[in-house]
């Protein structure tokens, strides 16, 4: 089959989602009005509360929520189910679960004056669930930025040999990416002090980016570190200081012009993909599952684990909790008007859905023989998307170069939010809401994962692995419990405004899923640890801990839901 059916075929389904059932969401669920100020724009301070126009804030949005999930989890699921199973939860995962989270924590977040979504739980529930789900979200926070921090820094060693012969070398991805850096800061900068409006800066600053990825090579920037993996290590340190200081930086210095530059980079990537699969005439030679029996049908041990591996392998690209600290923590204090909500809200997601469905297609036109099965994901991507390129007349080094910097561009806007977000967690947990406060918090976020990324890890035969390896499904469960919990505080607050309307029940069903999925997850994480005796000792501790959590969460909503009305009513009737 020519993966054009595949490709071509999911953008139509997205699309038929977005005109149908995200009007449906807009305006049935959501009822979005753009009479009501949104607090963007009633409480504009010029720093943290800051109106942008809907194209800036879409790139800016996109790149912050897309990250290395949306390319990792589909090549990581595909390689280990087939490329079936993986396409199956990408598209009903991102239209029924993972856009109805993100649209839906992004307007309860506006809806409360901009404030997070744990913001909301602790309105709508109680203050004891608001304390339990900010310490739930700082953890995962801190497994998000160990993972994607460690898998970037593999990007900036080493070296790719193409099918050609040529290299790719780390060192001149990791020259890019500092150039990369130092553009949207300029960017930040011009448009503060001169007015530069952002149309004519990305004209300037975008094509800067390609001269960033060519220059890369020319200037190449290596550790003089003989060991490959601690040259990894150092470099996510080294990624982690930059995330410290990105993230106390005003937003429009960095967080700003960087996710316009970024967004528009990686639709790039998106264009970049669409030639390959319209014009190469790409088939589909990986199998649609893996683990077949002698005959061919699916072996006994498919099914189980693909539930519940499979929806904690794909989060980003199909459903994620990060995306509610986003849309609730710096989203919804940039929207301008209640009508964005859905474009930037529920579009984004499915885009994310696409970019999803592009790395799955970089995995499917591979041979299951193919050496490059082997590599680390985001050089599969890079891979695929290097060869897309070649159709243009782009030589096959500049092009793996484009989709490296591509996967690297999704994970830098993740890690200054992560970051951020961490410092916001700590203060408001403390008290602390000045610049001590500001830098404690940082380091403390910032500096935690050092320790896990410093670590030796070693797989089943006593082999040394990236730390990214180990930890990723603790990522993954984690990031998708937390998307259970963010669900469940849009349920109460959709419940509590309207009860007499079933909205209620679209947050409340895919919360339903991902609870139970996530923590099934969890448990046989706890399984494999304490009872195998596999994995890093942190990971079945960390996983009892999240699991005690998510419990007590839903404890204290079903007592805001149902123990305390029954109560009230019981007064009321005495």
């Amino acid at each position: 089959m020519n993966i054009l059916i595949v490709v071509v075929g999911a953008a139509i389904i997205f699309y038929i989602a977005y005109i149908t059932y995200g009007k449906f969401l807009a305006n049935k669920i959501f009822k979005l009005d753009d009479s009501i100020k949104t607090p963007a724009v009633e409480l504009n301070d010029g720093q943290d509360y800051v109106p942008i126009k809907k194209s800036m804030l879409m790139g800016q949005h996109f790149s912050a929520i897309a990250a290395a999930g949306p390319i990792n989890g589909p090549i990581l699921a595909g390689t280990i189910f087939g490329w079936v199973p993986a396409l199956l939860w990408i598209l009903i995962g991102t239209i029924f679960i993972g856009g109805v989270h993100d649209m839906g924590t992004l307007v309860a977040s506006v809806r409360h004056k901009a404030r997070s979504i744990a913001e909301v739980i602790r309105t709508n529930v109680s203050k004891r669930a608001w304390l339990l789900f900010m310490l739930f979200i700082w953890i995962t926070l801190v497994y998000i930025i160990v993972a994607f921090t460690d898998i970037t820094a593999s990007s900036f060693v080493g070296t790719v040999e193409l099918e050609s012969g040529e290299q790719v070398a780390g060192a001149a991805i990791a020259a890019s990416s500092i150039l990369y850096l130092i553009l949207p800061i300029i960017m930040g900068l011009l448009m503060k002090y001169t007015k530069l409006k952002e149309n004519i800066a990305l004209l300037i600053f975008l094509p800067l980016v390609g001269v960033a990825i060519w220059a890369g090579r020319y200037i190449p920037i290596s550790l003089p570190i003989a060991d490959i993996l601690l040259q990894q290590k150092v470099w996510g340190v080294l990624i982690l200081i930059y995330c410290f200081i990105a993230s106390i930086l005003p937003m429009w210095l960095v967080l700003q012009p960087r996710g316009a530059i970024g967004g528009y980079f990686l639709y790039a990537s998106l264009i970049a993909a669409a030639i390959g699969i319209i014009f190469g005439g790409y088939h589909i030679q990986f199998p649609a599952f893996t683990n077949l029996a002698a005959d061919g049908s699916i072996g006994s041990g498919f099914w189980f684990p693909m539930f519940p591996v499979l929806f904690i392998t794909i989060a980003c690209g199909a459903c994620s909790g990060f995306h509610s600290l986003v849309s609730s923590g710096t989203t919804s204090k940039q929207l301008a008007k209640e009508s964005d909500a859905k474009p930037i809200g529920y579009g984004a997601m499915l885009l994310e859905g696409m970019v999803a469905v592009v790395s799955l297609a970089c995995l499917m036109i591979l041979s299951k023989d193919s050496p490059m099965v082997s590599k680390a994901p985001n050089f599969i991507y890079a891979s695929g998307i290097g060869s897309f390129l070649e159709l243009i007349g782009i030589p096959g080094v500049y092009g793996v170069s484009f989709g490296l910097m591509a996967f690297t561009t999704f994970v830098y806007d993740t890690l200054d939010v992560c970051t951020r977000l961490g410092r916001y967690i700590i203060q408001e947990l403390t008290g602390w809401k000045d610049l001590k406060g500001k830098i404690i918090g940082t380091l403390l976020t910032a500096g935690i994962p050092i320790f896990f990324i410093f670590q030796t890890m070693v797989d089943a035969n006593g082999n040394a692995i990236p730390a990214w390896k180990t930890f990723w499904n603790t990522f993954g469960a984690s990031n998708q419990l937390l998307a259970a919990l963010a669900l469940i505080g849009v349920t109460v607050w959709l419940f509590k405004t309207n009860s007499k309307s079933k909205a209620w029940l679209v947050s409340f069903i895919p919360a339903s899923i991902m609870f139970i999925m996530s923590n099934w997850a969890l448990v046989r994480d706890v399984i494999n640890g304490w009872v195998k005796g596999q994995g890093h000792p942190s990971i079945p501790i960390v996983s009892m801990i999240l699991i005690i959590l998510s419990v007590l969460v839903a404890v204290e909503t079903y007592n805001a839901l149902i123990i305390v009305p029954k109560k009230l009513k019981a007064q009321k009737a005495s």
